[in-house]
């Protein structure tokens, strides 16, 4: 089975086996990643010993699955332009958004994207470039349904590590998240090459 992440690889050779505890992310993107595949499948402690120990004294297990009710997270679509480093590289990406044309990114944020994230919405002044070691950015955009609507996450994300280990600290909201239109005979956001009726529209609640 291909990883829910949308890798090019199976969730056993993916995210499997940080989700286990068998191996530890070497970079951001893929902490990120797994933990895109931990709320895909509701590995919630995951997710809340991957926040920064920070940011884990305001949240639990049963906080982060309520936030996440309802919603079906379906796939993934890391940006490549601010690909994240590993454990021993520097970052010093800016942060740029990007636009699909085929998505109609005439919507309205979404509550439950703050509550998910912990992040906040995007502006000037909170959206920066992180230039120092054990420091990184990724961007990305994640799908989910909820009530047979299709939804979009678009965050740019700030990890750091803690005890040789990468973590999740906040991001920001760009301002197309929330509600979207895609078409049922377009190629499907997961990058499978089928049209998105074929594919992870069957995922719709």
């Amino acid at each position: 089975m291909r990883c829910y992440c949308c890798s090019s690889k199976s969730f056993d050779e993916c995210c499997g086996p940080f989700i286990k505890g068998d191996k530890h992310p070497s970079s951001a993107e893929q902490l990120m990643r797994s933990r895109f595949s931990a709320y895909a499948t509701a590995h919630y402690q995951y997710i809340l010993e991957t926040y920064t120990k920070e940011k884990q004294q305001g949240l639990s297990v049963e906080d982060l699955a309520q936030s996440a009710q309802g919603a079906t997270w379906f796939a993934l679509k890391v940006h490549p332009t601010l690909a994240a480093s590993s454990v021993d590289s520097l970052v010093g990406n800016s942060v740029s958004s990007t636009e699909d044309s085929s998505i109609d990114s005439t919507v309205h944020a979404d509550a439950k994207v703050e509550a998910v994230t912990n992040a906040e919405p995007i502006s000037k002044t909170n959206l920066k470039s992180i230039s120092k070691p054990n420091n990184a950015i990724v961007e990305f955009t994640a799908y989910y349904f909820e009530n047979k609507s299709m939804y979009q996450l678009h965050e740019t994300s700030n990890f750091s590590v803690e005890d040789g280990k990468w973590r999740y600290h906040d991001g920001v909201l760009h301002d197309d998240c929330g509600k979207i239109k895609y078409g049922r005979n377009l190629p499907c956001v997961c990058g499978s090459n089928k049209k998105f009726k074929q594919c992870c529209a069957t995922k719709s609640r």
